[in-house]
């Protein structure tokens, strides 16, 4: 397993200010997307992704880390759930709710850390996330986070890709992609925060499943066809590094 180091961590505490400023920048843009992909076949499709893990039958409470402008909290509550969707930034979090409040949804959202949740223990049924862990500076405090506030049972979704490891693609010889219109000053932030992040070099998803095994998780595994079945397509939601997804119950 890729140990994250304690001294490079020490290092980079001012990582969480820079990673806010980033997305603060993306906030309008990334709702423009996220409303988007709310109106195109992927809504349908992530719920049929997500709620295939879910218990069937009720209504659950669901936290939805890092929710950005709201897509899961937004998809999620139109299945019936209980969703509160918590973000860093922000303006991402007044995106979300900008975003909710046009698709009439009952998500409701709150600026906090991924990696120190203001929730009691076993709070939720489930936990969420989708492109977060990456760039968590403490992404193993966020792991024994995201479990503590699940109930006993409760399962945890993370989807999420190696973008530290796909940074160096040829962008440029894609005619369209989830962030094509991102400017080049946004695109090198968005590299210093690979660099400055141990998870970067972590092998990822066996990296995620031995931390969740060492945090008492009782079972997890791995889907790396995600990806592949989600974003098929070189369409406006696609991107180049593949996603996976994380699937463990506390």
């Amino acid at each position: 397993m890729t140990q994250i180091s304690e001294k490079s961590i020490i290092h980079k505490e001012n990582a969480k200010e820079f990673i806010e400023n980033y997305w603060t920048k993306r906030a309008s843009g990334f709702k423009n997307l996220r409303r988007e992909e709310l109106q195109s076949d992927k809504q349908q499709q992530w719920q049929e992704e997500i709620c295939r893990h879910l218990p069937s039958g009720r209504k659950l409470k669901i936290l939805d880390i890092g929710c950005g402008a709201g897509f899961f909290s937004i998809l999620l509550g139109a299945k019936g759930h209980e969703v509160t969707g918590i973000d860093l930034t922000k303006s991402m979090i007044e995106a979300a709710a900008a975003l909710a409040a046009e698709k009439n949804s009952s998500a409701c959202f709150r600026v906090m850390d991924a990696e120190n949740l203001a929730f009691p223990a076993e709070t939720f049924d489930a936990v969420v996330s989708r492109n977060v862990t990456w760039n968590l500076p403490h992404p193993e405090q966020a792991y024994a986070e995201w479990l503590r506030v699940l109930k006993p049972g409760g399962l945890l979704l993370n989807y999420d890709a190696e973008y530290g490891r796909y940074h160096q693609h040829d962008y440029e010889k894609e005619a369209i992609y989830a962030h094509k219109d991102v400017t080049k000053e946004m695109v090198e932030q968005c590299h210093q925060i690979y660099h400055m992040l141990d998870i970067s070099l972590c092998q990822r998803p066996q990296w995620d499943l031995e931390v969740l095994q060492k945090l008492g998780a009782s079972t997890c595994s791995a889907d790396t066809t995600v990806g592949l079945r989600l974003y098929p397509q070189k369409d406006k939601f696609y991107a180049p590094a593949p996603l996976f997804g994380i699937i463990a119950v506390k």
